[in-house]
């Protein structure tokens, strides 16, 4: 493996900034100083540049098995590495959902043929897989996730006497998906008594709304004080449920903590005018106060990690009729501008992103050497150019899906570098796929 030295880089890490070189070498960060000498390695000039510990995110829908015709580990997670996401997460509601321990096997033996970035995948929990799910290996899966609302074939865990057994026996994290199915159904009713088959995209907030998520959100909550669980709510979408959450420290003595997306920081129902369909997703993008709302939990640490929830479907899928058109879309690509775009207008610093989007997921998740950019952990980092802009549109995203929730946007930087284990995978658009990402660990 190269040996590669970035010189001049202004370091965005562990709550503060300072221009250094970061020598690389054997995968890992070397040293970390000022005026380091060349060693033989090659030379990244990064003044002026930005260098952050590589994007961690703990929710992707790759799609693989069985849904490749949206989306493949491949193709996504090249799309990742070059929005700077370094390390990802991904769920079972594939087909076949990953419900037992070969599934999952089955998975991590493609992510390690397919992967450009770094990666982990959930085991799934059923209604009635409890005995799979405690036999996984908790140093070398990232959790169990289970569905508190609806999913693809047998992934609605609704029974309460199985999620009682999956919140007290679980052997690590537990992750959920929080929609109260009954509400959702009846809201559902409800719309198509009024408006019978006329239903639109400006509905879906009111159809999965805040109660839907409040009472599977605060119900998972008080599963997991009853049982002393260790559990993670991902993509919360309403600013009622961010008052579930405490803002204790430090962080790794917090049992019960919580995921923002992109799309609940960065959208509102308003939006639902001009994006339809393309900003569909569960749970639902809600109220501009909804959003306001997130973004000051993320900032004081009621919300402790920020995601993407990526999720693609073709673009045929999407351009369907409201009530016949799947939920999600991509976003890892992008996902890390978005952020600095809210940087840009003076929402969240710096630190804050790097905080949101790498260490905490490291505290979270217990991962193993990654996550700070530090002297011995793995090189898995991101070069950013603040004050480079382009333009979204369907001929530069990279999922396979083909578009994006924001085609027509200008942001305002640009990952230029990305390191995944110490391996340049990305540099000025160029991918260089002769070294593959790795499976995590975790200090469990």
């Amino acid at each position: 493996m190269k040996a590669y030295i970035i010189k001049n880089a202004t370091i965005v890490n562990e709550g503060k900034q300072e221009i250094a070189d970061v020598y690389i070498k054997n995968q890992r960060i070397e040293k970390i100083g000022t005026q380091l000498s060349n060693r033989g390695a090659i030379e990244i000039d990064a003044e002026g540049k930005y260098l952050f510990p590589g994007f961690i995110d703990d929710q992707v829908h790759f799609r693989e098995p069985g849904l490749t015709h949206k989306a493949e580990i491949y193709t996504e997670a090249k799309a990742a590495v070059a929005g700077g996401i370094t390390s990802f997460m991904e769920m079972p509601n594939t087909v076949p959902n990953t419900l037992t321990q070969e599934l999952l096997a089955d998975k991590y033996a493609i992510g390690a043929k397919k992967s450009l970035a770094n990666y982990s995948f959930f085991m799934g929990a059923s209604n009635d897989n409890l005995e799979e799910v405690l036999k996984t290996d908790i140093k070398n899966v990232c959790g169990i996730k289970v569905f508190m609302g609806s999913s693809t074939g047998n992934m609605l865990v609704d029974n309460e006497k199985t999620l009682e057994g999956i919140f007290k026996n679980s052997p690590t994290l537990i992750a959920t998906h929080c929609e109260d199915e009954a509400t959702v159904q009846k809201n559902l009713k409800l719309f198509k008594e009024e408006y019978g088959d006329h239903l639109i995209p400006e509905m879906h907030p009111l159809i999965r709304n805040e109660e839907a998520c409040y009472l599977s959100s605060s119900f998972a909550v008080d599963l997991a004080k009853k049982h002393g669980s260790r559990l993670h709510i991902l993509h919360i979408s309403t600013g009622k449920e961010t008052f579930l959450f405490d803002h204790i420290t430090p962080l790794k003595d917090k049992k019960i903590t919580a995921e923002a997306c992109i799309h609940h920081l960065w959208f509102a129902a308003e939006d639902y005018v001009t994006k339809g369909n393309w900003i569909k997703w569960n749970p639902a993008v809600k109220f501009s106060s909804d959003r306001e709302q997130i973004l000051k939990a993320v900032l004081d640490n009621h919300i402790d990690v920020i995601a993407t929830d990526h999720a693609p479907h073709t673009i045929e899928e999407k351009m369907q009729p409201y009530a016949q058109a799947p939920s999600g879309g991509p976003l890892v690509q992008h996902a890390f501008n978005a952020l600095f775009e809210l940087y840009h207008e003076g929402k969240i610093s710096l630190e804050k992103i790097a905080e949101k989007t790498a260490h905490n997921l490291a505290i979270c998740f217990q991962i193993k050497e990654r996550g700070f950019v530090r002297e011995g952990y793995f090189a898995d980092l991101a070069l950013v150019d603040l004050n480079a802009s382009y333009e979204v549109s369907r001929e530069n995203v990279l999922s396979k899906c083909g578009w994006s929730p924001f085609e027509g946007q200008t942001f305002n930087s640009k990952i230029t570098h990305t390191f995944v284990s110490g391996h340049l995978a990305y540099a000025d658009g160029a991918f260089d796929e002769s070294i593959l990402g790795e499976r995590l660990s975790f200090n469990r």
